[in-house]
């Protein structure tokens, strides 16, 4: 049985979801998501576990309660209600997307997995589709590295250890990047006793030097290990009991009783039959868009994770959006120079936007750095919260801010900041004369611009 469609969108995450409902107002849309809608951020990433770090932070805070002249009892961890919460408020916006895709017209629901087998036409068991305009967006799964003895040996996933109810005596985790190290810290906090390995020589490499060295201090004064310029090369044993080979800066066995690969994401673009579209993807697995994330085949359009490029939530939403008003409204719109700030839900709280110290250097900038660490925060010190730093990254022949990158309390929050600076061409001299509210944790980034706010003497 072959259907007929408009429009075939592949992938209900948040780029394929709202472009879904958004085409069905042109025409007919066949929408397919082999899983549950929401994709990764909803069900087992962004929301689920910015959830559980609400709940370790709680436990983290009740625990430093003497230190606000206030006396209680040391906090038990309920994992499983925990985990409950999880469930109830993911259910609750999940619900939600599925309630809009029933009532919109002309879309049709298809929770089946899809192959394709021609140019446009997509087979689901019995069923074939075919469209006039295809948009893919598959999304990433956790990649599985070269690891002796992983396929035998159990381990979790960002995805399993998400409904995990008993807490691990010794969590391993293999990754140091946003995903090992928010959960590193968040089952620290519940309890657990916690040990990154990560291949590179810091934490978050991605990010600033800094910003990495703020990360260190704050793991450290948590209590994690962190083996660093350290590979994960081998695994064993059975529930309850790993054993874990290393070669690098630190080598030799390390036991415990949890194993956490977040070593990396994989697009899902391998088992599609992209090659029946004309499509071929890089060695990483991303398909080649150009800046209206249009695919070298004409009416076959790439969004999300598996274009490349900043793989964020709001960047899939900013996609979708793009997508939507080139295609179906024929407006202007492009990804070129758009300005993409990202977040790591750890504490210190990483904010950042553009480009790093050495990378400005490496481009040839004459280079201005504006720092304020939070220990010269009123408002930081008040809360009891001085990890961290603001730093920018400034070009000094023009005053224009190249990035800013921020670790510390509200970090996600306070780099918008530069967003809007940076978005609007506003300089760094002019965040610096901006007048900010006392006390406010903004007053850093003031501070860090050179502003009025720092304290008398320094």
């Amino acid at each position: 049985m072959t259907e007929r469609y408009d429009t075939l969108v592949i992938g209900g995450g948040m780029a394929g979801l709202p472009l879904a409902l958004r085409a069905a107002r042109h025409g007919s849309v066949a929408f397919v998501e082999k899983e549950r809608l929401g994709g990764t951020c909803l069900n087992r990433g962004c929301i689920p576990t910015k959830t559980m770090i609400a709940s370790a932070a709680l436990a983290h805070q009740i625990r430093r309660a003497q230190e606000y002249g206030i006396k209680v009892a040391a906090p038990a961890v309920d994992l499983p209600a925990v985990v409950a919460r999880k469930d109830a408020i993911i259910d609750t916006i999940r619900n939600g997307s599925y309630k809009a895709v029933a009532k919109a017209d002309r879309l049709d629901l298809y929770p089946a997995e899809g192959r394709f087998v021609a140019p446009r036409r997509l087979r689901m068991g019995g069923t074939e589709i075919e469209a006039d305009k295809v948009f893919l967006v598959t999304g990433m799964r956790t990649t599985r590295p070269p690891i002796d003895g992983l396929d035998t040996t159990p381990h979790y996933t960002s995805r399993t250890l998400l409904d995990l109810t008993e807490l691990p005596e010794h969590l391993i985790v293999v990754g140091g990047g946003y995903i090992g190290t928010e959960f590193a810290q968040m089952f620290a906090r519940f309890g657990s006793r916690v040990t990154v390995i990560q291949r590179a020589d810091r934490l978050l490499p991605g990010e600033d030097p800094d910003i990495s060295a703020a990360m260190a201090a704050g793991f450290d004064a948590d209590g994690l290990t962190v083996l660093t310029a350290t590979t994960c090369t081998a695994v064993e044993g059975e529930p309850g009991r790993i054993r874990v080979g290393c070669q690098g800066d630190e080598s030799g066995e390390i036991t415990g009783t949890h194993l956490l690969i977040a070593a990396g994401r994989t697009p899902n673009t391998d088992h599609l039959g992209v090659e029946h579209l004309g499509l071929e993807p890089d060695e990483q697995g991303f398909l080649p868009v150009d800046d209206q994330l249009k695919t070298p085949v004409e009416g076959v359009w790439a969004l999300g994770d598996i274009r490349g490029g900043p793989m964020f939530t709001h960047t899939a939403r900013h996609d979708a959006d793009i997508a939507y008003r080139t295609t179906f409204r024929n407006q202007d719109r492009s990804i070129a120079g758009r300005i993409v700030p990202h977040a790591v839900f750890t504490d210190p709280e990483v904010g950042s936007v553009g480009m790093t110290e050495p990378a400005a250097r490496a481009a040839g900038f004459d280079v201005l750095i504006g720092r304020q660490d939070f220990t010269g925060v009123v408002k930081a010190r008040a809360i009891g919260n001085t990890r961290g730093l603001v730093k920018f990254v400034v070009d000094a022949a023009t005053d224009q801010i190249l990035g800013c990158h921020i670790a510390g309390p509200e970090g996600g929050n306070l780099v918008h900041e530069a967003v809007i600076a940076m978005t609007c061409g506003a300089s760094y001299s002019d965040l610096a004369n901006a007048i900010h509210i006392h006390p406010t944790l903004a007053e850093g980034v003031n501070t860090a611009a050179g502003g009025v706010h720092r304290e008398i003497g320094t």
